[in-house]
């Protein structure tokens, strides 16, 4: 039995690379990419270690080119979430009582893996997939997992090593248990890294895991369990089942095992869910750990004395890469009226410059919306923008689905701050621009706090200090991650630890030792040396 003092190495975020024109990189994934349009992959569930298949078969498209089929996916039913609940809870004890360096030996060299032989084939997954530009890509399905899969069990090492002072003649210790039970693991479609983090944070810990990921993106999903079982994780410590969210979902949820929830997506679902297990919480085992990073509504608020140019690429950037379906993405901005003719046009040239279609061609800026469902909500608000006398479309607003789903950039004014497009979620490439009079500056940003029921991220623009500490505190609970001079999104594992509150999740905060924390439950120990041999104190000694 090993008896060193195991220390994890000291993890580097991981490099983006660039794709230039002639690179090694760029060649690579443009093989990748022609690889995988030129055949299809079958996906199986993976239950207990084993590839499973009920005939059952969905496809698996390109949203930029909805007649392009990578690939089916085995749709899993109630069946088969209770066969992965039952791996899991199969797997659980040896997982469990596995040395805490073991399992992390299993995640630092699926970012071995990932880093070097996988890291293409991932890439070219998400961005076919997903329709992800090359950069979207590689700073999600690799850099972004990568650095969860190296800093993590950095993190579980502080964890770990959080442990009680003791006293003369008693020694105290910690214990960081598994929860009692499986963790769910439900994943979003738009990143990556976030469905390949959800279900290995929790395992790491000790725990075993049913993971649904987003039907949108079976393949990278896939392609991550392939990473996995190669870097030697054991049958049924994760079991992906993938399929419709109201079928996998209840008989998980409703399991008396259940032990936890890892969840990124709606705030509606993820409301629901709550709901659902609170409404019986006898009948678990344990309180079950709820964990969710969900909406946003995020803002962009520009000081009288910001630099333009730097605050027109946020917002390009911001609102527009990955078409705006980023739980960070810009969606609501705040501009000065003494700047906005400026900003104005600067913003129009800017937009006017971009690119959108096929991301296999490297020259396009924003690729398609996810699938139709996704298209249609976006339409209806640019629709509703439309027909609203208080609000004005000033580039953009045309949706076309006929080869894929595609949505230009779209740039609104509102001239009502409370309106639906500065308050709700949109999820698209849609930016809502309020331009507020310049001497009320301290009273929109009381207004930008109250607008949104949602608090995950938000930037303030501007040199004058003063300007930035009133944003500061004014906005101190609208954003769980807020910026300086900066967009709201590209938060990096390790630096910028992300979550937010309100509306918008449990502000966990994925990246950091905070999230590893809600996956065990402590057990304090105290050993006494020289423990008393019967009931008496010295008070009761007489006279």
């Amino acid at each position: 039995m090993f008896n060193g003092i195991f220390q994890i190495p000291q993890p580097v975020n991981e490099p983006i690379l660039q794709y230039s024109p002639g690179s090694g990189e760029r060649g690579e994934l443009a093989a990748k990419l022609k690889e995988m349009l030129s055949g299809q992959v079958e996906v199986p569930m993976i239950i207990g270690g084993e590839e499973v298949r009920n005939g059952k078969l969905v496809d698996i498209r390109c949203p930029h080119d909805h007649k392009q089929v990578l690939g089916r996916y085995h749709q899993a039913d109630a069946e088969f979430a209770i066969k992965a609940v039952d791996a899991a809870e199969k797997a659980k004890r040896q997982w469990g009582q596995m040395p805490w360096e073991s399992r992390a030996v299993v995640l630092l060299k699926a970012a071995e893996l990932l880093a070097g032989k996988y890291r293409q084939t991932l890439n070219a997954a998400t961005m076919l997939n997903m329709s992800k530009t090359p950069h979207q890509a590689e700073i999600d399905s690799a850099c972004e997992l990568i650095d969860f899969w190296r800093f993590n069990p950095h993190f579980m090492e502080e964890v770990y090593g959080d442990q009680p002072m003791s006293t003369p003649g008693v020694l105290n210790y910690m214990e960081h248990r598994p929860l009692d039970g499986f963790v769910l693991a439900l994943t979003p479609f738009n990143f990556t890294s976030i469905a390949g983090n959800l279900p290995t944070a929790p395992a790491l810990m000790g725990n075993t895991v049913v993971w649904k990921p987003a039907s949108a993106a079976v393949l990278p999903a896939y392609f991550i369990m392939k990473i996995l079982e190669e870097a030697g994780l054991p049958p049924g410590v994760i079991n992906m089942v993938p399929g419709p969210g109201p079928v996998v979902g209840p008989p998980a949820l409703n399991d008396v095992r259940l032990g936890g929830i890892h969840f990124t997506g709606s705030t509606y679902v993820f409301s629901t869910i709550w709901l659902t297990i609170g409404s019986d919480i006898r009948k678990y085992v344990s309180y079950p750990r709820i964990v969710g990073e969900t909406g946003g509504k995020n803002f962009v608020f520009a000081h009288a004395s910001c630099d333009i140019d730097v605050l027109v690429a946020a917002l390009v950037r911001g609102s527009f890469e990955y078409q705006g379906q980023k739980c960070s993405a810009a969606s609501r901005a705040y501009i000065p009226e003494s700047i906005w003719p400026q900003v104005k046009e600067q913003l129009l040239d800017e937009i006017g410059d971009m690119k959108m279609g096929d991301v296999t061609d490297f020259k396009n800026f924003m690729g398609a919306i996810i699938d139709k469902k996704a298209f249609g909500t976006i339409r209806e608000y640019i629709e509703y923008a439309k027909s609203s006398t208080d609000m004005e479309i000033i580039i953009g607003g045309g949706c076309d689905d006929s080869t894929g789903y595609f949505i230009e950039p779209t740039v609104v004014v509102s001239k009502d701050p409370k309106s639906k497009l500065m308050a709700e979620e949109v999820f698209g490439p849609v930016l809502t621009i309020y331009v507020y009079p310049e001497g009320e500056y301290d009273e929109t940003l009381e207004l930008c706090d109250r607008t949104s029921p949602y608090a995950l991220t938000g930037a303030i623009f501007a040199l004058e200090r003063g300007a930035i500490v009133k944003a500061m505190d004014t906005l101190r609970h609208a954003a769980g991650n807020f910026y300086v001079n900066d967009k709201p999104t590209g938060a990096v594992v390790a630096q910028q630890p992300f979550g937010g509150t309100r509306a918008s999740g449990t502000n966990d905060k994925a990246g950091s030792w905070l999230n590893l924390e809600r996956w065990v439950s402590p057990r304090a120990i105290k050993e006494t040396f020289l423990p008393p041999r019967n009931f008496r104190y010295p008070y009761m000694e007489e006279e």
